[in-house]
């Protein structure tokens, strides 16, 4: 029986562990339930790299409290990499032992644990550069990667310098390839990164991939999307058809391969295929929001047509059933609690607030108004869909202007942030229009100079507004600011 200062120390040993615990995705961060369905499928389908899903999914089990489970879990991992990996097991092993420490101290079985962390000890003494619990070899680095790639999308930065770690010393090795291909490739969508300005890196990433491994059909339909993006749609095609024959019956591929369809609006496709992928994986929520997604598209297609709005007409009818349809899978696609499934979410609050059922799409709006541990791009998004919603369904300017103001004070240049900036700046010269007196339009139009540094307009605007609003704490405090900015650089020494 260990006292609590042998506890406390054997605390200390495990947090200088590199494994799943000591990783930065924790249960608040993460949708678990989503997490495990994913690994689950992945074992049931995937018969490459299962060593990794079973070692994230006794993670996952553990901080769900099922623990005897999750030591099953790593008993497959272990047999796994033994019976795959026997000549490098050593440098495979050491997530795997450290994780066993981690879920032993959980269940309390406190000298399992410390048996677990003598045997990392053995095995770092392998490695030079190791230290007494770990050693920070590529194996280690590419098994963080895919564990923070497949978390949430706040932890895609970190993965790609955990591959590229891992890519320095073993620059041919086919998983950290595709690691690090798909996690340029995940920041190349999100329009406020460098990865997203700059030129697709990914793809080059992608045809090494296929270099290596010409079978890899999962980088041949990524690769596709990418050359689709380019206009290099004959080429893309190709890719996307030679992935669907070699692996007909893979969920990846058929979500890519549907997603390459509905952006050539070729949606029945794209239906066709995702089907078929719910009847392999049905509790996937990624496939039920790209079913809805489909949907949503031949729902656009429709609302411009004025039959639509006749109940006598056949169209209506069928509006009605392709609103259901894209409420059903959005629906499917998140937990309400979810922290991790925001367009997803505002997807399906969308198609709500579109069928007048204003109640639903509030409460998602409020859940997702509370998340911090988020993309900077998520949290404009979410900003940017709750402004137009009180903007065109609440008739409520005031509170538009609030959350576009929110999302614009995120600094991070995104396309999100760019589309809450013109709907201010097109609301404040409106209620210039119709009232020049306006402080709320006044306030705006001082911020947004304030925020490209023209600190004299600025300066001007907020005193315009604070003449029909003196008691305005925000204006006041903004206006104390900048002229305490300006007088301080007046006074600066260096300035002659």
């Amino acid at each position: 029986m260990m006292s609590d200062t042998q506890k406390d120390l054997l605390r200390v040993k495990l947090d200088q562990l590199q494994c799943h615990f000591t990783w930065a995705p924790q249960k608040e961060t993460i949708d678990l339930y989503d997490m495990k369905q994913r690994l689950e499928d992945s074992i049931q389908l995937d018969v490459k790299y299962q060593d990794r899903s079973y070692n994230q999914l006794a993670f996952v089990n553990c901080l769900q409290g099922n623990c005897e489970e999750a030591i099953q879990n790593l008993k497959e991992a272990e047999k796994i990499l033994k019976e795959q990996h026997q000549d490098e097991f050593e440098k495979r092993i050491i997530v795997t032992y450290g994780n066993n420490a981690w879920v032993y101290y959980h269940m309390e079985q406190l000298e399992d644990a410390q048996s677990y962390l003598d045997k990392l000890e053995m095995v770092c003494k392998l490695f030079p550069e190791a230290s007494q619990f770990t050693a920070m070899i590529p194996e280690v680095y590419g098994e963080k990667g895919w564990s923070l790639l497949s978390s949430a999308a706040q932890y895609y930065e970190e993965a790609k310098e955990c591959f590229k770690k891992a890519l320095e010393k073993d620059p041919n090795n086919i998983e950290w390839n595709i690691g690090y291909a798909t996690v340029l490739s995940r920041l190349e969508w999100f329009s406020g990164t460098p990865e997203h300005r700059g030129p697709m890196e990914s793809v080059k990433w992608f045809e090494r991939v296929l270099e290596l491994d010409p079978n890899d059909s999962v980088s041949m339909v990524l690769l596709a999307l990418k050359l689709q993006r380019n206009g290099k749609n004959v080429e893309a095609l190709t890719l996307v058809e030679r992935a669907l024959q070699k692996s007909p019956d893979l969920p990846y591929v058929l979500r890519y391969a549907a997603q390459f369809y509905r952006l050539c609006n070729n949606v029945d496709k794209a239906l066709e295929l995702l089907e078929r992928g719910l009847e392999i994986s049905p509790h996937s929520t990624f496939i039920h929001h790209k079913i809805g997604q489909c949907y949503r598209t031949k729902l656009d297609r429709m609302l411009n047509n004025p039959l639509t709005k006749d109940p006598c007409n056949p169209a209506f009818q069928q509006k009605a059933e392709l609103i259901n349809k894209c409420k059903y899978h959005f629906e499917k696609s998140f937990k309400k609690e979810s922290v991790t499934s925001v367009k997803p979410s505002l997807d399906f609050a969308a198609i709500c607030s579109l069928n007048e059922e204003y109640d639903k799409a509030q409460e998602i709006y409020s859940h997702l108004l509370t998340l911090e541990c988020i993309r900077p791009e998520n949290k404009q998004a979410i900003r940017l869909a709750v402004g137009l919603f009180q903007l065109n369904r609440k008739n409520s300017e005031s509170k538009a202007i609030r959350h576009f103001l929110e999302g614009v004070k995120v600094n991070y240049n995104s396309v999100e942030r760019k589309k809450c900036r013109e709907n201010l700046e097109k609301l404040a010269a409106r209620q210039l229009c119709r009232n020049p007196r306006e402080s709320e339009a006044l306030g705006v139009r001082g911020f947004l100079h304030q925020l490209d540094g023209e600190k004299y307009e600025a300066i001007e605007c907020f005193k315009k507004a604070l003449e029909f609003d003196p008691d305005n704490d925000e204006y006041l405090s903004a206006l104390c600011e900048l002229r305490l900015s300006i007088e301080g650089r007046n006074n600066s020494p260096y300035e002659n």
